[in-house]
Order: C-alpha cells, then structure tokens, then sequence
C-alpha cells in the first residue's frame, strides 16, 4: 500500500462529510490536530527519556571500564596480596596454642 495521494484524500474528505455532516466536521478536525499533537509530544518526550537514560548508562559504564583500567594499572604498580596482610598472619602464628590438658566436654573425645 502506497502513500495517500490527492485522490484519497478527496475521497476521505467526501465520506466524512456525509457520514458527520458539514457542522461537525471542522470540530473533528480541530480534536484530531490536537489529538495528533498530544500524541507527537508524548512521543518526543519519551525519545527523549530514553535518549537520555541511554546517555547515563554509557556515561556510567564508561566510569566503570575507567575505574577497571586504573585499578588493573595500580595492580601492576604495587600487586596486592590475595591472603592479606603478612602482619595479620604472624600475629595469629604468635598467639598461643588451645591448652588440651583440660577436661573435655560430655560427648566429646579428648584429642590425642
């Protein structure tokens, strides 16, 4: 199905008239060009809405893979240790073993 051409439209405007009358017909169009109006700016304000949550998720995806890249280059500076910190391990090798020279508790087995 083409565009609409002069003829249609002749045709369209004819049909109308007779089926609402001439009284009628110039208050459908004033609601239709509003209709259609209100219809456009719902439309642009939604492209606009999506436009601009497109623009933050880049945006914020952007600081994401900046973030990534600086900590990839501060990892190559000065690695981290994945077990923590070496103090932290020597004092928990310092601290005293559990005594098992006190009675165990009911149920339970004296280790060897």
């Amino acid at each position: 199905m083409g565009p609409i051409g002069i003829p249609e439209l002749i045709f369209i405007f004819l049909i109308a008239l007779l089926v609402f009358g001439p009284k009628k017909l110039p208050e459908l169009g004033r609601n239709l060009g509003k209709a259609l109006t209100e219809f456009r700016r719902a439309s642009n304000d939604l492209k606009y809405a999506v436009e601009e949550e497109m623009r933050d998720l880049e945006r914020q995806a952007n600081e994401a893979k900046r973030a990534a890249t600086d900590a990839v280059s501060l990892d190559k500076i000065a690695p981290i240790d994945p077990h923590g910190d070496a103090s932290s391990d020597a004092s928990v090798a310092q601290s005293d073993p559990p005594s098992y020279d006190e009675k165990p508790a009911h149920g339970e087995a004296k280790p060897a």
